[in-house]
């Protein structure tokens, strides 16, 4: 594989440095390739959208860097020979600085999503129904109209073996989930981005919500006719395969287990909310929820992660916080630590600042400027 790419088939030809050869490869790709993507939901913090595509159209430099991988979902993907690189990632505001700049350094295209200062129907929407905040973001990665299909997955996935195949599928093709059959898994499915499917999310989302308060919910009540039309679109449970599910049918998953293409973490606790000894190569944890996570894709989770994304992440100061039933040693020892929870709340805001964001249309709806905080105000004059 060239360009410093674990794949064997993603590029041709030899590493290019020059502005002018990676302007030349640009214009080389679009006529040999098709458009395809891979999408998944990494949490820095409350929400980030991140993708990973090589956009054949808009690639214009830094072709040496996007082979460096900037989530554990992208390294296992690498690991897999696929043949489709990183190319853009949507963000939101909660990611760090410093989290930005590791997928700055990485994705062709980084793109900021913040819903409350959109501006767009988008905003209407969120205004509405507040706690689909987290699921109108998401809903975003069907205004990536640039690319023609693509794969969106959760940042709690994993990749195990090649599924470049997924783009032979149409919207909505997804798995069942584990707890639900007739209902899809919304950690992985195929779509096809679309202005109008956007816009149409985001009316159905106000006047319906959602039926467990996410986008699975909406998903499926959109995609209501997914269980009982076209079965192609009904993608095999190893493109999808829940470690819950593995205890609760072993017979099965000793029988198809090995075939598995994507491990999903579903469950309170995820890989990164476990203990790493980088020496031993071994997990621990103190949560009671643990032992449902299988410790081989457990311990291959963890190996990814420090071998392909911890040293990127430590590159540029960004480390995972330790949780009390999650840190890794190695990273607690080795680099200081940033929070990517929640992030801290702000400082107040002047009277001066307050009225400007008023007039710049910027007002905190959710917090201070709420009807009922005004309401209040409105009531303290009127006594």
């Amino acid at each position: 594989g060239s360009f410093k790419n674990p794949c064997d088939k993603t590029f041709l030809g030899s590493e290019v440095e020059s502005e002018l050869e990676v302007k030349a490869l640009a214009n080389f790709i679009p006529t040999h390739f098709d458009i395809k993507l891979y999408l998944t939901i990494h949490a820095y913090s409350h929400v980030a959208i991140v993708s990973y595509s090589y956009d054949y159209k808009t690639h214009r430099n830094e072709l040496n860097e996007i082979v460096k991988g900037a989530t554990r979902v992208l390294a296992s993907l690498y690991n897999t020979k696929y043949n489709y690189g990183p190319g853009a990632t949507l963000v939101c505001c909660q990611v760090s600085f410093n989290g930005r700049a590791v997928l700055q350094k990485i994705f062709d295209e980084v793109r900021l999503v913040d819903v409350l200062d959109s501006g767009d129907s988008a905003h209407l929407t969120l205004m509405q129904r507040p706690e689909l905040g987290v699921t109108l973001t998401k809903l975003h990665c069907w205004t990536l109209t640039h690319y023609s299909k693509c794969v969106f997955m959760d940042a709690d996935t994993m990749v195990l073996s090649n599924i470049d195949e997924l783009f032979e599928r149409e919207e909505l093709s997804a798995a069942p989930d584990p707890g639900w059959p007739d209902c899809f898994n919304s950690g992985l499915f195929v779509f096809r981005p679309s202005n109008e499917t956007y816009n149409q999310l985001l009316q159905f989302s106000s006047e319906k919500g959602s039926f467990d308060g996410g986008d699975q919910g909406i998903l499926n009540s959109f995609f209501s006719n997914w269980a009982t039309t076209d079965i192609q679109k009904h993608l095999p449970f190893i493109y999808n395969l829940s470690s819950v599910a593995i205890y609760s049918y072993l017979p099965a998953f000793k029988q198809y287990g090995a075939d598995a293409k994507v491990v999903h973490f579903l469950g309170r606790v995820k890989p990164w909310n476990c203990r790493y000894d980088s020496k031993t190569k071994s997990v621990t944890g103190d949560s009671q929820d643990l032992p449902m996570l299988h410790p081989e894709f457990l311990n291959m989770w963890w190996d990814i992660f420090s071998t392909s994304m911890q040293p990127l992440l430590a590159e540029h100061g960004v480390v995972i916080h330790s949780e009390p039933v999650c840190q890794s040693d190695e990273a607690t020892e080795a680099v200081s630590r940033i929070h990517v929870g929640a992030p801290p709340p702000p400082p107040p805001m002047s009277s001066a600042e307050r009225k400007q964001k008023w007039e710049q249309g910027q007002a905190d709806y959710m917090g201070a400027d709420s009807f009922d905080n005004i309401q209040k105000k409105l009531d303290a004059y009127l006594k």
